[in-house]
Parts: C-alpha cells; structure tokens; sequence
C-alpha cells in the first residue's frame, strides 16, 4: 500500500517559509506571485499547503496574471482545496488590482501622444473578455474633457454609433476625439471594419470641425495607434 505523506500547514512552516511572515518581514516586493496568492488562499488540504495550490493555479493560466483574472468561480472551484470562498476572495483582489489601475485615469488628463492615450484607456479594458468601444474628448490643449463608452459588444466586435460619438464632442465642446476599442483576442492590428469606420468619422468630424486625432485599439499589453501609422 502506498504510504500518504501530509503536508503540514503554513502555520506549522518554519519563518523563512510562511508568506506571511516573510511579508511582514521583508516587505511585500519579496514574495513571489505564488506567495501573495497562498495569503489569499490562507489554508491548504491534508495533502496540498496552500502554497502548492496556488502554484497549481497560476502554473494553469502559465503564471500570467491577465488570464487568472479572467477566471471566473466555477473556474476556480475546479481546483482542490478551492471552495466558492476563496474562489470569490481570489476574484474580489483581481478587481481591485483593476480598478487601482482604472482610478489612474483621472490623474492622467493630459494627452500627447499614442502612448499617453495607451495608458490613459487601457485600464478600463483591464481582463475584459468582450469588445467595447470608448471615445476621449480634448480641449485644444490636448486636456481631457470627458471619455464616454460608445458601445459594448461580445467577443468578436461591437457597434459603434457615429451619432453618439460626435454628440457627446458637441456637448463638451471638444476640438479633438480619440477613439478607443479593445480586441480581446489579443491581435491589436485593425479589421477592415475598423479602417472603414475610422475613416468615415474621420470625414464627418472635419465637416464639423471635430478632429478624430486617434483611434488606439488595445489588446493586452499592446496597443494599434492609427495615427502613428499614418492612417489618419
């Protein structure tokens, strides 16, 4: 009969192994991402530490953090020792990791260039699994007026509205818009749908003296730029 060896629990670890410990000790920089993620997890089964199921988690989605966010309960329970709690506790520290990154947007009201407009929109597009479309509104001074969503769609496109786009642009004024889309796929290159719609709003903004300045299409960690393409 093959003999069952237990794991002992975190809080039977020495110091130097309890990721807790060596949090309060050396400061959270000095844990791995498995570490941060057995905190969470807190305790483990008669055969797996917590540690270990949270290195079988993340060895799961390759140990990117994009594609763990992007898991949902049910996901998650599917690993031992992961119950509908921790499951929710693992999820609830993944929307708050995005919505730190999404409360940037409004310390960052100044655009100019791509890059600027990359990181200003990209936060709202954190770990989303279906396309939707926002539009940036700027003062002459490249400063942010207002950013609206246009539309939201499923994982393949969604629809956006000329009419609403310009529509906001007259209320607040602005002189210039950036648009703004996610490709969830991860491929930020432009569908022939996108090129058509940009160049058509590109059109009729400069028949109401609205510039359409950029159109950013943001997939994961990479961005298309039109402008920086010259396709604008």
């Amino acid at each position: 009969m093959k003999e069952i060896v237990l794991r002992k629990p975190m809080k039977d670890w020495s110091i130097e192994e309890q990721p807790r410990e060596k949090l309060q000790n050396h400061g959270r920089k000095s844990l791995t991402n498995a570490e941060l993620l057995a905190i969470v997890i807190r305790s483990g089964t008669p055969d797996l530490s917590a540690l270990d199921i949270a290195r079988t988690i993340l060895q799961s989605v390759d140990h990117d953090l994009h594609r763990l966010a992007r898991k949902t309960i049910d996901d998650l329970v599917r690993f031992p020792g992961v119950g509908k709690a921790k499951a929710t506790e693992i999820l609830a520290v993944m929307e708050l990791v995005r919505r730190r990154q999404q409360s940037k947007i409004a310390n960052q009201a100044l655009i100019k260039c791509s890059g600027d407009a990359y990181e200003y929109i990209s936060p709202v597009f954190m770990d989303m699994d279906h396309e939707e479309f926002y539009a940036i509104y700027l003062s002459r001074g490249n400063r942010v007026l207002k950013t609206a969503q246009i539309s939201k769609g499923g994982v393949s496109g969604t629809v956006a509205d000329g009419k609403i786009i310009f529509n906001y642009g007259l209320e607040t004024k602005a002189s210039g818009i950036i648009l703004a889309h996610n490709h969830p796929s991860g491929n930020a290159s432009p569908s022939m749908a996108d090129v058509q719609l940009t160049e058509s709003l590109k059109k009729f903004g400069e028949y109401i003296d609205v510039q359409i300045l950029d159109h950013i299409i943001v997939a994961g960690n990479n961005y298309f730029s039109f402008a920086d393409e010259g396709k604008l």
